[in-house]
């Protein structure tokens, strides 16, 4: 189960669901999942997101799944754009044509995003993606982002942060307790930290 490209073309091949964020009760979705992670997707949605875009955003979406975070946004970007990218043809959980050229969804096979626009996006947002890749892919989805992002741009990431994990606690966060034994390349949550990420950031420019 080596975390590259290929396992994840298959893996999330269903798209993944955060359920409904924007609602302080969850939905049956969004309770599941939050059972996992001790946390509020809708605090995230309001805390992390809602303050960093403007109604006129131009917002990239890695990964987006089903598309949870994607509506999410759009509510708030009424005069902006979202473009989504993804392994997948998300196409069939999210139709571009129900906002009037205001989504965009590139379907991609590699992470390069050539074929978006340079210098276009003030936000860069994902959730539950960044936690199945590895450092170097990590790396290079950040540099390959770069050019396509504004000066000042804000960029949210969900990853996965092992020390973190160590103190919540393995079995209540449902990820494998074997994984601790194992290489990166044969696990599905690679290891990562706090200060991993601020060092790629740096390098990633």
């Amino acid at each position: 189960m080596a975390p590259d490209s290929e396992w994840l073309k298959k893996e999330f091949s269903y798209g993944y669901d955060s359920g409904e964020v924007r609602t302080p009760e969850p939905d049956e979705v969004r309770r599941r999942e939050e059972e996992k992670i001790g946390g509020s997707y809708y605090r995230i949605y309001r805390e992390l997101i809602v303050p960093n875009v403007r109604k006129d955003s131009h917002v990239l979406e890695l990964d987006p799944g089903r598309g949870s975070w994607t509506r999410a946004i759009l509510d708030l970007v009424p005069y902006g754009e979202v473009h989504t990218v993804d392994f997948q043809d998300v196409t069939k959980w999210l139709d571009p044509g129900d906002y009037h050229g205001r989504l965009v969804c590139h379907q991609v096979s590699e992470n390069d995003y050539s074929e978006l626009p340079r210098e276009f996006f003030d936000f860069f947002w994902s959730f539950g993606v960044l936690c199945h890749n590895n450092l170097a892919d990590i790396k290079t989805i950040l540099k390959k982002a770069k050019p396509l992002l504004v000066k000042g741009a804000v960029c949210i990431h969900q990853y996965a942060d092992w020390e973190k994990l160590d103190k919540y606690g393995w079995e209540k966060g449902a990820i494998p307790v074997e994984f601790q034994q194992r290489v990166d390349d044969e696990i599905w949550w690679p290891r990562n930290s706090r200060a991993e990420m601020a060092k790629l950031i740096e390098e990633a420019g």
